[in-house]
């Protein structure tokens, strides 16, 4: 499966992982630990960026929590059409792009947002544009935070330039990285580190400070 195949398969999904189904569900734990780094590192002015969206409910949740300067991004043209029926002051307070990842941070200015977090987005992200992932970093001022699944323990510590590759449903791949490894690379400090039965939450900063 090549990268154009992985982004029709995200732009076009109805019915389960939809902005529908997401939507339905709401707000979760994994929103909660997005809120809860945010709260310890930054302020409630701070920008903050979500890298797959879907219909809003992690920023949603931010939203209801005092951070308002809130900005997604997500392939699926469905995602802003739920948010404005279930988010409605979240899609009106919230500025969006409905594009790829990699359509779009290319152009934001070094250190755009304060916070820039993906809640399992980027183990969807095709190795063919992994160089997106030194601008997300780019764009990052402060915190940068991934709620991944990075495969198990033999992954995890894998030495191959390669991600592993397992298929949910034996429908769409899910690309397991070790994101310590990439971002620490990439100059950023972890500061933070949850494993979780299915996801890895890591908070990185850009500095000490």
């Amino acid at each position: 499966m090549n990268s154009n195949e992985v982004r029709r398969q995200w732009a076009e999904r109805t019915g389960e992982y939809s902005p529908e189904y997401y939507a339905y569900y709401g707000p979760d734990e994994r929103s909660e630990s997005v809120r809860d780094l945010l709260e310890r590192f930054v302020d409630p002015e701070a920008s903050v960026l979500e890298l797959g969206c879907s219909s809003g409910r992690h920023l949603a949740h931010l939203y209801d929590h005092g951070f308002e300067n809130l900005t997604g991004i997500d392939v699926n043209d469905d995602a802003f059409d739920v948010m404005e029926e279930t988010y409605p002051d979240l899609a009106a307070a919230g500025t969006f792009y409905n594009d790829t990842i990699e359509g779009v941070v290319g152009d934001f200015d070094d250190d755009r947002f304060d916070v820039v977090y993906s809640v399992e987005t980027l183990q969807h992200l095709h190795p063919d544009v992994e160089w997106v992932l030194e601008d997300i970093s780019r764009i990052t001022d402060d915190l940068l935070i991934t709620v991944e699944n990075e495969g198990d323990d033999e992954t995890a510590h894998s030495e191959s330039a390669d991600p592993d590759v397992s298929y949910v449903n034996d429908d769409f791949p899910l690309y397991h990285r070790d994101w310590n490894r990439v971002f620490t690379e990439l100059g950023l400090l972890e500061v933070d580190v949850e494993v979780g039965d299915r996801d890895t939450v890591r908070a990185f900063r850009t500095s000490q400070e």
